[in-house]
């Protein structure tokens, strides 16, 4: 695989992770360098780290992982978009518990970065098939990754900021529609 497919196709399996961070970013009440990196870092590294697994041991589990990961990601993410949903509706009651919120939190990220990433655990299996050195691959497709995480959290916090009150829900709804098509291009491709 040359250079540039691998760089398609590693912005490919970034698209969830940056509309994660994009989400991430428009919830938050505030955003440090610390929340961004965090995240970037998070995601770039279950996208990293997710083809080489899949590589050595997707082969062996590829019929388990082909049929399920489509309802582990809708069930991660739209778990995650029910809460921030439910927390924009209380919030609008008591709007000052907004400010509060963070969810930068630690399980919150690892849960988005493996949600968002078990489509790479799948890739990997479909490049141990192919003739592809994997930590090549997979270091690209972690830096791609870290660089789209970083500019999604920036953009949703910047345009967050203009929807105020709402942009947990928005942000929830998101999270619920990524898990969807998730679950949808899966279904489509049987």
């Amino acid at each position: 695989m040359d250079l540039f497919t691998l760089i398609l196709l590693a912005l490919g399996l970034a698209a969830d992770a940056f509309a994660v961070s994009l989400s991430n970013g428009m919830c938050a009440s505030t955003v440090t360098k610390k929340h961004t990196l965090a995240t970037a870092f998070t995601f770039g590294f279950f996208q990293a780290v997710m083809p080489v697994l899949g590589y050595f041991l997707g082969c062996t589990f590829s019929n388990v992982v082909s049929r399920f990961q489509h309802w582990v990601a809708l069930l991660l993410l739209s778990a995650i978009g029910i809460n921030m949903i439910w927390d924009a509706i209380k919030d609008q009651k008591d709007p000052e518990g907004c400010s509060d919120k963070n969810i930068f939190t630690v399980s919150n990220l690892i849960l988005q970065g493996i949600a968002t990433s078990i489509d790479a655990f799948a890739v990997g299996v479909s490049l141990a098939m192919m003739n592809v050195n994997i930590l090549t691959a997979s270091l690209v497709i972690g830096i791609i990754t870290f660089i789209c995480c970083t500019f999604g959290v920036y953009l949703g916090h910047k345009f967050g900021s203009l929807l105020g009150v709402h942009a947990r829900l928005i942000g929830g709804i998101l999270l619920i529609l990524i898990g969807l098509h998730i679950f949808i291009e899966h279904q489509i491709q049987l």
